[in-house]
């Protein structure tokens, strides 16, 4: 991946929103980010709450100078997990596939890939990827999305 992609990095997580829990995740995806030649545009962490996270997506994703964001976490089954419907509420267009791969593939390592709501989609000529909240969750899936972002981020 090469600096054609301007990333933005979302820690989803009320735990780390308040300070209470160390942004593990995020700390990963940021290095993950920087490794591959991204320019890391901004990083955030904001709380579960569903519109606040929505309004950070929107303006991120409506940004000129964006065109990938990354949210960590808030993707299960809890009740306050709320980054799918944060998402789903603001794209153009879904990308069921990348959503699926992840899926697929990590469920090769943990039956917990089963209960991962992550989706994936685009505003604004904004790629946005729901990752799951853990750094291993964000290696695994990262690494299997990793080989089409840059045509994908291009394409659109």
């Amino acid at each position: 991946m090469t600096s054609s992609i301007h990333a933005v990095a979302i820690t989803v997580s009320d735990a780390c929103s308040r300070g209470e829990r160390k942004d593990e995740s995020g700390q990963v995806l940021r290095l993950l980010l920087k490794e591959t030649g991204a320019d890391l545009i901004a990083t955030k962490i904001v709380s579960d709450d569903l519109e606040p996270l929505t309004d950070t997506l929107r303006e991120f994703a409506d940004r000129p100078d964006v065109n990938l964001i990354i949210t960590t976490g808030g993707t299960g089954f809890a009740p306050r997990d709320n980054t799918p419907e944060a998402t789903l509420a603001i794209i153009e267009r879904e990308a069921p596939g990348l959503a699926e791969a992840m899926r697929m593939e990590t469920l090769k390592h943990t039956p917990m890939a089963m209960i991962s709501r992550g989706v994936c989609g685009i505003r604004s000529g904004t790629l946005i990827i729901n990752l799951p909240g853990s750094p291993k969750g964000v290696r695994e899936s990262l690494a299997i999305i990793m080989p089409v972002l840059q045509h994908a981020v291009a394409l659109i």
